[in-house]
This record gives C-alpha cells, structure tokens and sequence, in this order.
C-alpha cells in the first residue's frame, strides 16, 4: 500500500521584510515546530522514499530542520514549483507526476492546497 504525508511549511516570519512572498523565512517558533514534528516522525518510525516540495524559501527551512530532527536528511527532495499556491486539483496534478515507485511519499507546501487536498481525499 501506498503512503502519502503531507507537511505544512513552519510558521514563517512577516517581521523581516522579504521582496516576494516566495521569499519568507520560518521565524524562531517555526524552527522549534520543525524540530519538533521531525522528532515526532523519527519517533513513530516514519520512513520516505521520495519528496515532492515547494521551493519557497519557508518550505526548505521547514524541510531542512524537519529531516535532520528525523535523520532522513539525505533524501533529495524534488522541487515543484507547482506546490506553491497551488488548488487542491494542481497538488493531485502532482501527486500523478511523483516517482514511480515511491511507496511513502511525503509532500510539504501551504495552505490552503493542503488542507483542500486532504478534505477532498
């Protein structure tokens, strides 16, 4: 059977100014967050074989802390632009387009996609 996490970015800072939204970093209770749901995944024995994320700059700072709490931090996640303001019919778009043989995949971007994606699954 085939496993699909998805992840939201950590919580992202709006006090340093940032030229675009893509562009946000995670604030210091986002970092904590990061750390604390990668412990939790490593402690439930949580395994990916792939990842598909958003390049935003507050998904890799989420991903990064996320896979080195988890010890998972030489999986290579595969960037999709495609992640980042997406509808929950674009993250299906994705999914259809992940390896294809990835068994525990886990996806990381924003809401609202993923919390349309998850009412619709």
């Amino acid at each position: 059977m085939k496993t699909l996490t998805l992840l939201r970015h950590a919580k992202s800072g709006w006090d340093e100014p940032a030229a675009r939204d893509f562009d946000r970093a995670i604030n210091d209770r986002g970092k904590r967050a990061a750390r604390t749901m990668g412990d939790y995944a490593r402690s439930k024995g949580y395994r990916f074989d792939a990842i598909i994320a958003s390049p935003a700059v507050r998904v890799i700072d989420t991903l990064d802390i996320f896979q080195t709490a988890m010890g998972n931090e030489n999986l290579e996640p595969k960037w999709d632009r495609r992640i980042y303001l997406a509808s929950s019919a674009s993250l299906f778009d994705v999914l259809r387009d992940a390896p294809e043989g990835a068994t525990d995949l886990l996806m990381v971007g924003h809401n609202p996609g993923l919390e349309d994606l998850i009412l619709e699954l």
